[in-house]
């Protein structure tokens, strides 16, 4: 910690920056890692492990997953329909559209559809002003949940870590899930754990990243991909999941707060200079697991945490979404409050929360059993 501090107070006089940190030389691609090329010189360490004794698919129509019968079929089928309005004074009406001619009309708190407000100077008491919506959508679609069981060959479980992190914090659940037989694949964000490290600010932003995420998806997905994201890493789970609804079969969100558009904070602490970043790193590791999950760069961690920038992941972006979501929140978190994740459970779909009385923000390698079981709980249910 003194070195740390020592750096940071020769950064400031020296007027030099930090510079990001790189991957390391004597890391190769053996152990179940490679290094993927998402852009030319922008190379991303990823966990990919593959069971080796997998038994091989049987052929279509032997497998209950894959029969083509109306049974199997209708079995585990999921009809979304709803209609989704915006106004604009930022109120959003969420009608859930069942199979009957009357839609049940409710708000996204669960209740009756709330009242215009009168507008000033109305003459007639009786007489209400039509609000115009800004934006009206409407989702139609029918999902096909079904259980993902380690033996299937179509199933791919991805694992995305927040801002300070690493793969390395999937540790607990990438052993657990490997040894049930299943593949999984966790990337390092960019300037994160081994991954190669741009020195500019823009290379870090939410979009540059989510680019990032999406090569790697494309890379090693499947027909049914289940992702998991922590904190920051949960975005990427959210843009992913709608960029591609017919090849995310579930999500599961970890301390990930509420479905409100990503905008960097004027008061953050990561807004403060790299140089005091730098002497502060040691107490924000020691917030994380005294250093466990949190060991990156003052650069790359003030240029990530000021790059969350996303306006189009509002509360309408989440309401869209079309797959089933586990929400997992440590109640002892200090940096995600438990009614942000309470109220994705409201705008959501298909949402299930659930709450780990022992966890804070890093629940996963907190309580690694309580979370282990609660994943596969999940990536194991179908609906009736």
């Amino acid at each position: 910690m003194l070195t740390s501090i020592t750096d940071g107070f020769l950064c400031c006089l020296l007027g030099k920056s930090p510079n990001a940190v790189g991957p390391l030389d004597s890391l190769d691609g053996g152990d179940g890692f490679t290094f993927l090329e998402v852009k030319p010189g922008r190379v991303l360490r990823v966990r990919h492990s593959v069971p080796k004794n997998r038994p091989e698919l049987p052929p279509r129509g032997e497998d209950e997953d894959d029969d083509d019968d109306g049974e199997a079929e209708s079995r585990g089928t999921v009809r979304c329909r709803r209609r989704i309005t915006l106004y604009r004074n930022g109120q959003l009406l969420i009608e859930n559209l069942g199979d009957a001619n009357t839609p049940e009309r409710q708000n996204a708190d669960g209740g009756a559809e709330p009242e215009a407000p009168e507008p000033a100077g109305t003459p007639a008491p009786g007489r209400r002003r039509r609000r115009k919506p800004k934006k009206v959508v409407t989702v139609d679609c029918r999902k096909r949940i079904t259980s993902c069981k380690g033996t299937h060959g179509d199933v791919v479980l991805f694992f995305i870590h927040g801002v300070g992190g690493s793969l390395d914090i999937w540790k607990e659940q990438l052993e657990f899930f490997s040894g049930l037989g299943y593949e999984v694949v966790a990337p390092d964000l960019a300037g994160h754990g081994c991954s190669s490290a741009p020195p500019v600010a823009a290379a870090y932003t939410f979009y540059a990243l989510a680019e990032d995420m999406r090569a790697v998806f494309k890379r090693y997905a499947k027909k049914r991909n289940i992702l998991i994201g922590h904190s920051y890493g949960v975005s990427f789970c959210t843009f992913l999941a709608h960029e591609y609804p017919q090849l995310v079969h579930k999500v599961i969100m970890i301390n990930g707060g509420g479905p409100t558009a990503l905008e960097p904070s004027l008061c953050s602490i990561f807004n403060l200079p790299p140089c005091v970043l730098h002497c502060l790193s040691p107490c924000l590791a020691w917030s994380f697991l005294k250093g466990n999950a949190f060991n990156v760069s003052s650069f790359v961690l003030r240029a990530t945490m000021s790059g969350q920038y996303w306006p189009e992941g509002d509360e309408l972006y989440h309401a869209e979404l079309a797959v089933p979501v586990l929400l997992v929140h440590g109640m002892h978190d200090k940096f995600v409050p438990v009614e942000e994740d309470q109220r994705m459970a409201e705008i959501l779909l298909i949402a299930f929360l659930k709450v780990i009385d022992e966890g804070s923000h890093m629940v996963m390698l907190e309580c690694p059993d309580t979370v282990n079981t609660l994943l596969h709980e999940f990536v194991l249910w179908e609906p009736e």
